[in-house]
């Protein structure tokens, strides 16, 4: 799926450089640990300061004496935004996996620039920590098998979590009708248990509840006549031993 960004997003170092003089050499006089952040440190340019990434300092140089422009600021500036989108992306994806979506919404909530998300997206893929064909099919396992969802039910989440409509169909199709049919079936029938009443309740209730879970007519229709039969059987069943 292709994610529309917003490519005419403000440039990072805009701002951050907004009081760096234009045509003056710039000196680091002092480094120090930026605080409540193990990785960040604040670069003094005698009245002036920058924060970055440790990795970022180190790649380029940034002890004191050294000498800048302010162009090469600007580089700086966008490496430590991709590099800071980067560890971001990384923490977000701890718990569990996300889409290619969630985590455009996840940088963007961060303030990274839409340039930046596109780069650092790119790369979370090549390094198949972000693959949205792969989560929609264990999506779809899990919530079909798993929470009893029906196929209808899951293709609104994976749509709501940005994935394309193909990448949904493929991984809908990994699950099988009689799978579906299964979880049906097994989520009606202890809802059907679980209504007190005639048999015609418990078909209209039991029907609306499998239907509000996302399973299609055809599959709550047959899950109703297979609850029908079992309960119809059941009762012959006592009719039987009450008779002898």
């Amino acid at each position: 799926m292709t994610i529309q960004l917003d490519s005419e997003a403000e440039q990072p170092e805009e701002g951050v450089l907004s009081q760096f003089p234009d045509n003056e050499t710039l000196t680091i006089t002092k480094v120090e640990r930026q605080k409540k952040s193990d990785h960040r440190y604040i670069l003094h340019f005698g009245a002036y300061n920058l924060s970055v990434h440790e990795d970022i300092m180190i790649k380029y140089r940034m002890i004191s004496g050294n000498i800048f422009t302010k162009e090469d600021l600007q580089e700086i500036v966008v490496a430590d935004e991709r590099q800071r989108a980067y560890v971001e992306g990384l923490r977000y994806l701890e718990r569990k996996p996300r889409t290619g979506m969630e985590m455009v919404r996840r940088l963007r909530q961060k303030e990274i620039g839409e340039a930046i998300i596109a780069e650092v997206l790119e790369r979370l893929r090549l390094e198949r920590l972000i693959d949205d064909t792969q989560y929609a099919k264990q999506w779809a396992e899990q919530r079909v098998t798993g929470h009893r969802k029906g196929k209808l039910w899951v293709r609104h989440e994976l749509r709501g979590k940005g994935v394309d409509k193909s990448v949904i169909a493929e991984a809908l199709d990994g699950i099988s009708l009689e799978q579906e049919r299964q979880s049906a079936l097994d989520l009606g029938r202890r809802k059907w248990n679980a209504i007190k009443g005639e048999t015609s309740d418990k078909r209209r209730k039991t029907g609306a509840f499998l239907m509000r879970r996302g399973f299609s007519g055809e599959i709550v229709r047959s899950v109703l006549n297979s609850l029908r039969q079992d309960e119809d059987m059941g009762g012959a069943e006592d009719d039987f031993y009450e008779f002898d």
